[in-house]
């Protein structure tokens, strides 16, 4: 086991992984911004390195400033947490150049999962379903047209290189498809440093799927179950659930499968995501995997009773699984509520400034996840996010109705919140019945 880590990251994550080590008897070493100065979970490392000003392009996406605080503070491993630099195999590479260990797969497996070109070509060989599209990167608009009129349209564009909604545009004609794919390479460029597009078959309406992943260094591989992630804005999710409502047993089972055949044929050795589309005919369709620890993890924490956390940690030092699938037991419902400091009747635009009242719901079934406290100062450099709020019950409704109560519970004031809008959202008759897809939100809620 590791003596002490770096941790990468910022905010709500970088508590998270603070209590992990905690338990698992780990020093910590927490890197900060300048925005970040200050910020009580700071109190709770072992050491604290500033690494830079506020924005995160000075500060926490600036390797050479983490790689100097993981050598002058001799850690053993960085975790990178979620967003930032967790899926940049580049990052990776350095960390085992200067023999740190980077907490998540090998670099050439982040590569490999990361690129969703070659991603789309391993799950065609592991024999997982895929949308009509493009065999590789398309070169240019005629290639693109070729293309879309082969499948037909609907289709998107995507970025090779990322995820997010960046670098993705979804196209009716063939007008539409031409200003798309060059729009969609500029961005990706922008956003990626790799204009590299795919065209794949638009699926109109979906759910979105993921299986969570555990896989250790000796080739032992697990999963944890499903999340429903369907609720959406901008290609952002906003609530989480297990089991997905969407599921029947069987399905629930090809599903997993797919995604545990996904992660062998990648070689693929630490916690992860795969994600899929689920058509409203019950086919379902391989999308991406995210090589990282899922913002939402606390409601497959809650459903199986894994902490995936230390989990993570402990196949990095090399540490077999301590469990088989056989182990696994599911018990109950979970959803999570991300809370956000943003105006969701004005556009999900993003509210910083400083949180004056803060009073977190709890009681039985409730867990709470986030950094932030009455006089916590919400920064405009970094995502929206100041809380997770987690419900886990019996069963589904169960879990909506303690949902309703802990959001009607929670007080805060100073900055605007999505709580308005995640309390329109459970008592909404068509997610009480599991009658969503990927669109509902912007469509339901976008006055």
């Amino acid at each position: 086991m590791y003596s002490r880590i770096l941790i990468a990251n910022r905010g709500e994550i970088a508590l998270r992984v603070i209590r992990a080590c905690r338990e698992l008897g780990i020093e910590t070493v927490a890197v900060y911004s300048e925005a970040d100065r200050g910020a009580h979970y700071l109190r709770l490392a072992d050491t604290t390195v500033c690494i830079g000003p506020g924005p995160a392009g000075k500060s926490y996406l600036d390797i050479s400033r983490i790689v100097s605080a993981a050598e002058i503070t001799d850690v053993e491993a960085i975790h990178p947490g979620y967003g930032f630099l967790s899926e940049n195999s580049h990052f990776a590479e350095i960390c085992r150049s200067c023999n740190i260990d980077f907490i998540g797969p090998d670099p050439e497996v982040m590569r490999k999962v990361g690129d969703k070109v070659q991603a789309r070509a391993l799950a065609r060989q592991a024999g997982l379903p895929l949308l009509p599209g493009s065999e590789g990167a398309v070169q240019d608009e005629q290639e693109a047209l070729a293309i879309a009129h082969r499948i037909g349209y609907p289709v998107i564009i995507k970025a090779a290189g990322g995820g997010g909604g960046r670098g993705m545009r979804v196209a009716h004609t063939d007008v539409s498809l031409v200003n798309g794919f060059l729009a969609a390479q500029v961005e990706a460029k922008a956003a990626f440093k790799n204009a590299e597009v795919y065209v794949e078959k638009y699926l109109e309406k979906p759910r979105h799927v993921e299986i969570q992943i555990l896989a250790d260094r000796h080739g032992a591989i697990v999963h944890l179950g499903e999340r429903d992630c369907t609720l959406q804005r901008r290609h952002q999710k906003v609530v989480e659930e297990s089991p997905s409502p969407a599921l029947s047993p069987s399905l629930r089972r090809e599903i997993a499968d797919a995604a545990v055949a996904f992660a062998r044929a990648a070689g693929y050795n630490s916690v992860g995501t795969v994600e899929f589309l689920l058509a409203a005919d019950g086919k379902f369709y391989f999308m991406e995997m995210n090589a990282r620890v899922q913002v939402e993890h606390p409601v497959t924490e809650l459903v199986t009773g894994v902490d995936i956390v230390k989990e993570q940690i402990r196949v990095s030092t090399g540490e077999r699984l301590g469990f088989a699938q056989r182990d696994i037991r599911f018990s109950g419902a979970a959803i999570e509520c991300r809370i956000n400091a943003e105006d969701a009747s004005d556009g999900f635009r993003p509210c910083p400034g400083r949180i004056t009242a803060f009073c977190p719901p709890g009681g039985p079934g409730i867990r709470f996840d986030s950094h932030c406290y009455a006089g916590y100062e919400v920064s405009p450099y970094y995502d929206s996010m100041i809380a997770k709020l987690i419900v886990h019950r019996r069963s589904r409704a169960e879990a909506i109705v303690s949902m309703r109560r802990a959001l009607d519970e929670f007080l805060i004031e100073g900055v605007r919140t999505n709580i308005p809008l995640h309390r329109r959202i459970f008592s909404d008759q068509s997610f009480v019945r599991g009658d969503v897809d990927t669109t509902y939100l912007e469509t339901a809620y976008s006055k």
